[in-house]
C-alpha cells in the first residue's frame, strides 16, 4: 500500500488481525494463569503455531482458500 499497489488491504484486513491478535494474546494469558507449570509452554505454543496457521491462511489460502 504504502510501497507497491501490488498489497491492497482493506479495512476488514486489519480489524481481522486485530481481533486475531486479541483473542490470541488474551488466550494465552488466560492459559499462562490457569494451567500447572508443567503444561503452560506446550499449551502456549500450540496456541501460537495455531495463530501462525491462521494468519497463513488468512494472508495466502494454505489449505482452505480463506484469504482470497
Amino acid at each position: 500500500m504504502q510501497f507497491t499497489t501490488e498489497v491492497n488491504w482493506q479495512l476488514n484486513d486489519f480489524i481481522a488481525m486485530g481481533v486475531l491478535l486479541f483473542v490470541v494474546g488474551s488466550a494465552a494469558v488466560l492459559l499462562w494463569q490457569t494451567l500447572k507449570p508443567a503444561h503452560r509452554l506446550p499449551s502456549v505454543l500450540v496456541l501460537i503455531v495455531l495463530f501462525i496457521y491462521i494468519w497463513a491462511e488468512l494472508a495466502v489460502g494454505l489449505l482452505l482458500d480463506l484469504g482470497s
